[in-house]
């Protein structure tokens, strides 16, 4: 029930030791503890074999998070579970860009804020305008304060069936905000990482006259670099400097242990944010970046054989 990734096992041990029993103690209590949580509709209706919308609306009381679809070196991400009628098919959940979050006091990536996680559901052609279509499925989360609950619960959404669809008025401009939120990628900003032991360095370029430039030292204020696979260590200190070349060099710490497969990863895959924006007359924060990794050891090893 309750998660401490073994990225971050080792440098988080002794701060967690504490922590765990009160957690699992914790978990008997009412699953929606510090938070509310619903399934919403992006349209008034369903019609029939078209694909439409709906979301997970997660809204945590003050104090509390709950977390990405990458959390870091600790928590768990929200999932769906998703148990439709016959003939209906859904999408994965499609996460906003993160925040950065603390549990006890480990940075970790997920969300304080309300959060729709949505997804796109595709209906069967044979429905009838007129029915009633019920949408069900089993969320599971976990949510942070100063302790932590996981929770699950069913969640129902009743929707007709209809030969056209509106906007829903409530929800539709929840769905379009939080898309706008959602990482982009840039062809205005180059981007290349190098691996040297434990760390990381990740250099950013402006690559065209819309790119959105770095005033200073000051600009680099508010940055935070997001792993999407958990190489990089979301708890360790990350640092942002301006170079004489107008280069952003970024200095992250790589975690201990690695469980996305395979070996260590090719690229450096993650999220940058930044508030203002990365391009000109643009207002989306969240970068997406997967950069081909350098290994500075194996060019020594290159070098030394030459």
């Amino acid at each position: 029930m309750f998660s401490i990734h073994p990225a971050g096992a080792s440098c988080a041990a002794s701060r967690f030791a504490g922590c765990v029993l009160s957690c699992l103690a914790a978990s008997v209590l009412q699953a929606q503890t510090g938070l509310k949580i619903e399934l919403v509709p992006e349209t008034t209706a369903i019609v029939p074999g078209e694909a439409f919308r709906a979301g997970i609306l997660i809204q945590p009381e003050p104090g509390w998070h709950t977390y990405w679809r990458q959390p870091g070196i600790v928590g768990v991400p929200t999932r769906m579970a998703w148990e439709l009628p016959e003939g209906f098919s859904a999408g994965e959940l499609e996460y906003p860009g993160p925040e950065a979050v603390l549990m006890f006091h480990i940075k970790a990536q997920g969300f304080k804020r309300d959060v729709l996680l949505q997804t796109r559901i595709t209906a069967p052609g044979h429905l009838k305008p007129g029915e009633t279509v019920t949408l069900r499925g089993r969320a599971s989360w976990m949510c942070c304060g100063n302790i932590c609950h996981p929770g699950t619960q069913i969640l129902e959404l009743k929707m007709p069936v209809a030969s056209g669809a509106e906007p829903h008025e409530r929800w539709a401009p929840v769905f379009e905000r939080e898309r706008e939120t959602f990482e982009r990628e840039s062809s205005l900003w180059e981007v290349e990482a190098e691996e040297n032991g434990m760390t990381a360095t990740m250099k950013l370029r402006p690559a065209g006259a819309g790119a959105r430039l770095f005033d200073g030292e000051a600009g680099t204020e508010g940055l935070r670099f997001f792993t999407e696979d958990g190489w990089i260590n979301s708890d360790e200190e990350q640092t942002f400097t301006l170079t004489n070349d107008g280069a952003l060099k970024v200095g992250l710490t790589r975690a201990e242990v690695f469980l996305g497969g395979g070996g260590p990863p090719e690229r450096l895959h993650g999220v940058l944010r930044r508030e203002g924006g990365w391009e000109m007359g643009q207002s989306w924060s969240c970068l997406r970046i997967a950069p081909k990794i350098t290994r500075r050891d194996a060019l020594k090893d290159l070098q030394t054989r030459r």
